[in-house]
């Protein structure tokens, strides 16, 4: 089990320091054979929770980066910089940053060979638009990792992945997608991913406390958000997580 949490830009510098000395009390005081965590902060906090994190076994991530390692690109961040800062992962492809920052299926692409000839595990975030059956968002989100997988293949650069399968539509809403489309959409990208050599299916999109009993079957864990900024939940969640692997 996977069990992630993203702060997006909603935590400041000192609540993401609290959240990660919190969350690292928690995991460094029930550390379980088959449970993996992970915190993906702001830039300018990374440092600070790879500090706090790396002891407890809480690995570090990065919301996004460049899809060049140097040069004359402004405000841009390379994967070359995160992996040496300690980061372990790397979000790609989420739907906030194709919407809002116009990110085609080729700079995804760009971003995860990027991540991959750096060393970090690019965290290929997939889904539909809109709410329909589960079959046509199999569809889309296998032409989604095929198509960030691309440039990566191209080139030969092989490394991990993790797919993380979050509904457009699902993102920021009250509640996630209801369990049987989660256990039909996950559970066919896990069988397309062990055919293709295995990579790790998360779920996200409003994911909170309660869902991964009722999923745990045909995911690999959870990618979290806003329900996970309180540490009370995230305890909750890695509970979950821990009887799951039990």
């Amino acid at each position: 089990m996977l069990i992630g949490a993203s702060h997006k830009m909603y935590l400041s510098h000192a609540q993401t320091v609290r959240w990660m000395r919190d969350v690292a009390d928690i995991v460094g005081g029930q550390r379980t054979p088959g449970v993996m965590t992970f915190a993906i902060p702001q830039f300018p906090s990374i440092p600070a929770c790879v500090e706090i994190g790396a002891p407890a076994g809480v690995a570090v991530g990065a919301q996004d980066l460049s899809t060049d390692d140097v040069g004359a690109l402004t405000g841009e961040v390379s994967g070359g910089v995160l992996a040496e800062l300690g980061c372990r992962y790397v979000e790609v492809g989420h739907a906030e940053r194709r919407r809002i920052f116009g990110e085609t299926d080729e700079v995804v692409a760009a971003k995860v060979h990027a991540a991959l000839r750096n060393g970090l595990i690019p965290i290929l975030c997939v889904g539909e638009e809109r709410r329909g059956d589960a079959a046509a968002a199999v569809d889309h989100c296998l032409g989604q990792i095929a198509a960030g997988l691309a440039a990566a293949r191209a080139a030969g650069t092989g490394g991990e992945i993790v797919v993380a399968y979050e509904p457009v539509w699902a993102i920021g809403a009250a509640e996630p997608a209801d369990a049987e489309h989660i256990r039909a959409v996950c559970g066919a990208l896990r069988d397309a991913s062990s055919a293709g050599g295995g990579a790790p299916v998360i779920y996200g999109g409003s994911a909170g406390p309660g869902l991964l009993t009722q999923i745990a079957g045909a995911v690999d864990g959870l990618f979290l958000g806003r329900f996970a900024h309180d540490p009370a939940a995230f305890r909750a969640i890695l509970d979950e997580a821990t009887a799951v692997a039990a």
